[in-house]
This record gives structure tokens, C-alpha cells and sequence, in this order.
């Protein structure tokens, strides 16, 4: 029986034969890296399918072939991450955000705020908070360079906020295998502001869920200094501290009230400044032209429902902003009646009304979809796997026991 194989080494997991589905799983990645190479007008896009197309393939012939489940995903994450970034810094292409980053970071240096004054065309916008500025600075003041490059300040905030929100016991190939998958590998390679926020909402979800309500706070509110998204982490926050922080009852109450205050706090010591520097700009910049308020149309266009019903239907903007305002309700009226108990299921509260929002917005992208995708993984990390010997010791022990009874009936 293929149970009596089991590794009996110290690091089991890591030498755990493949699993069926791997093979199936990459060759589904490799085509949809090809798909999206094929038909992209975007150069680092087409790289990007290039390059993990073959990652994926390899990853796919190894693991038919039996390779451990670790070899085949790290050969995917050197053909879907490495190859494509290290392909791009040397030609130095990225995709639309990076440049934004790095030009807000510029004008955060030098005029105090990081939004052109009067925005014409869409690629004039930076729809972000101030804080995102700050993956841009190595390169507004050492100069652009492969190790100045935003991108690989936004993957590794991603990845080390990730890291750091897995408890001990979790399963720590999950960064390996997330970095692995084509919507985290992609904007890994050409460049992806949701990455960080993602990742420091796990982080601060995770610290809730320990009770340790000024790190949460200090973690969440980092995270909505860098884009509108992360807000909803807050209240989901406060609700498992309500409930769980220093045992639930008036201490969870006073723990939740700390995660709040510092989480306010950080966040406007990041985003006030520049928001007060010039407050008609950052309307203009992270309110209006996210919901589709200005002249510029912005470029997050996927046919997901919010884009559909503001673009294709009379009045269907106001619907559209009427569904995101009812998700919002939703949510909160769920964070009320039945709060989250545990850190997984946090994510999970919030990775589903974060689906919604994202479904409903006037100006959306398939991109976004990173955010529940990387929460729902965490979730699913913090999660310790079966380990293996006890498998293993618990069939022995179904096997042997049939023989000692009959040893004991001969006697």
C-alpha cells in the first residue's frame, strides 16, 4: 500500500511524495500563463506567460514523474517569479504600477504629497494612499536599478508580512506554494501594489487572533495607509478582539478599543500630511477616480458585475455603488450578530466581503482578486497538517493488531 511509503525523515514534509493532483494543478497554471501571454497587449504580461508557461510545464513533468511535491513548486516559482522579474529589471519594463509608485515617491520627496497637482490622462493618477510612496523611495533617492526597483520592495513586504503571520506549527511551505500560484506570481514579476496589503492584513488578523491588540493595530494600520481595500480588516479586527482579546467580555472590549485607537493612529500619521498638503488632489487621486468620477477612465476595466452594470446599464454606476454599500451592510451587520471566534475564520469573513466589493465595484480588475485569495490561504495554513508518522504508526498498528489477536488465540 502506498501508506507503508511514507518518509520516515525528520523534515516529512518536505519529503512527502507527490501528491496526484500536482501534475493536473501545474499543467492547469501552465495553461493559463500561455493564455495570458497569448492574448495580453502588455509586454511584461507577455513575458510573464512566457516564462511561467514553462515554469509550470516543468513543474508538471516532475511531479507526473514522482519528484516531491517541493521540487516541482520550487521549479514553478523560479519559471513563474524569478525568471520573468529577472528578465525585466534587465530590460527595465514593469507594469503601470510600479511607475506610479516610484513617480509618488518622487513627488513625496520634493513637493510633500504624492499626486500630480492636475491629473489629465489616466496614467497621471496614483489611486493609492500616501503610504504606498514608501516602496518607491530606494529608487526616488538612490536612483532607478534592479535592487531600487518598487516591485521587490512590495514582494518582499508581502512575503515577510505573510511569513510572520503564520503561528508556529503552520504550514511553512504555504509562502513557497502562494508564490507559486499564477495570481500571486504574477504581480510578484511585473510589479502589484495588492500584494503588501494582503499581506499585512494576514498580519494583523494574526496578531488579533493572539490577543496581542497594539501590534494588530500597528500592522492594520500600515496597511490602510496603502490602499483603500485594507480597510475592511479593521472592523473584522475589532470584532475577533471583542470577542476573544484577553477572553472576550470587558477586556476584549478594551483590547478592540486599542487595536482601533492605534490602527487610527498610524494610519493618519501617514495619510494626513499629504492628505492636508493638498486635500482637492487626494479627492481627485484615491477618491474620484477610483469610482470612475473623473475624465480619465481608469484601466482597472475586467468584465466582473460592478464594471458591467456602471458601463452597460442606464444608471448602472449608482447600482453598482448601491451593491458595494449593501455588501458593506452585510458585513457588518454579520461582525455584529455572529462575530468571528478564531483568526481563520476572521479571514475567511473577511476574504468573502472583500469577494463582494470586489465583484461590485465600478472600476475593477481580476488582479484584486489577490486579496481574498491570499487571506484564504492563510487561513488555510494556520491549519497544521497530519503529521505523517502518526499516519504511518496508526496503519501499522490496524495491521499488526489482527496478527497479535491470533497469536493470543493459538496460546
Amino acid at each position: 500500500m502506498a501508506l507503508f511509503a511514507l518518509p520516515t525523515s525528520p523534515d516529512l514534509r518536505r519529503d512527502r511524495p507527490a501528491l496526484p493532483g500536482d501534475a493536473a494543478w501545474w499543467a492547469f497554471c501552465a495553461a493559463t500563463a500561455l493564455t495570458l501571454g497569448a492574448f495580453s497587449s502588455l509586454m511584461p504580461h507577455r513575458v510573464w506567460g512566457a516564462a511561467a508557461a514553462l515554469g509550470y510545464t516543468a513543474a508538471a513533468v516532475l511531479a507526473a514523474r514522482g519528484r516531491s511535491p517541493r521540487t516541482a513548486g520550487t521549479v514553478a516559482v523560479t519559471g513563474a517569479v524569478l525568471l520573468p522579474l529577472l528578465v525585466l529589471l534587465v530590460v527595465d519594463r514593469a507594469q503601470l504600477e510600479v511607475d506610479v509608485v516610484a513617480r509618488s515617491a518622487g513627488l513625496l520627496l520634493s513637493e510633500g504629497t504624492p499626486y500630480l497637482e492636475r491629473p489629465t490622462v489616466p496614467e497621471d493618477f496614483n489611486p493609492y494612499l500616501p503610504g504606498m510612496a514608501a516602496f518607491g523611495i530606494p529608487e526616488a533617492v538612490a536612483g532607478p536599478g534592479p535592487l531600487t526597483d518598487p516591485r521587490l520592495w512590495m514582494g518582499a513586504g508581502f512575503l515577510g508580512a505573510f511569513a510572520l503571520a503564520l503561528p508556529a506549527g503552520a504550514r511553512r511551505e504555504a509562502p513557497r506554494w502562494l508564490a507559486a500560484c499564477p495570481l500571486v506570481a504574477l504581480p510578484l514579476a511585473v510589479g502589484g501594489v495588492d500584494l503588501p496589503v494582503a499581506g499585512l492584513m494576514c498580519l494583523g488578523l494574526a496578531r488579533a487572533g493572539q490577543g496581542r491588540a497594539g501590534r494588530a493595530g500597528l500592522a492594520l494600520g500600515l496597511a490602510a495607509a496603502l490602499k483603500w481595500t485594507a480597510w475592511p480588516a479593521v472592523p473584522v479586527a475589532l470584532a475577533l478582539l471583542a470577542t476573544t482579546g484577553g477572553g472576550g467580555g470587558r477586556r476584549g472590549s478594551r483590547a478592540a478599543l486599542r487595536c482601533g485607537l492605534v490602527a487610527l493612529l498610524t494610519a493618519a500619521a501617514i495619510v494626513l500630511p499629504a492628505a492636508l498638503r493638498d486635500p482637492g488632489a487626494f479627492r481627485t487621486h484615491v477618491v474620484d477616480f477610483p469610482l470612475g468620477l473623473t475624465g480619465a477612465v481608469s484601466s482597472a476595466a475586467s468584465p466582473l458585475p460592478g464594471h458591467l452594470l456602471a458601463t452597460q446599464l442606464p444608471g448602472g454606476r449608482t447600482l453598482a455603488l448601491l451593491l458595494l454599500g449593501v455588501s458593506a451592510l452585510l458585513l457588518a451587520v454579520s461582525l455584529l450578530v455572529r462575530p468571528p471566534a478564531t483568526a481563520s475564520a476572521a479571514a475567511a469573513r473577511l476574504a468573502l466581503g472583500l469577494l463582494l466589493a470586489i465583484a461590485f465595484m465600478p472600476a475593477t480588475r481580476f488582479g484584486y482578486l489577490v486579496h481574498p485569495l491570499v487571506l484564504a490561504a492563510w487561513a488555510l495554513a494556520r491549519q497544521p497538517p497530519a503529521h505523517p508518522l502518526r499516519i504511518r504508526e496508526r496503519v501499522r498498528d490496524l495491521v499488526r493488531e489482527p496478527v497479535r489477536l491470533r497469536k493470543q488465540d493459538s496460546r
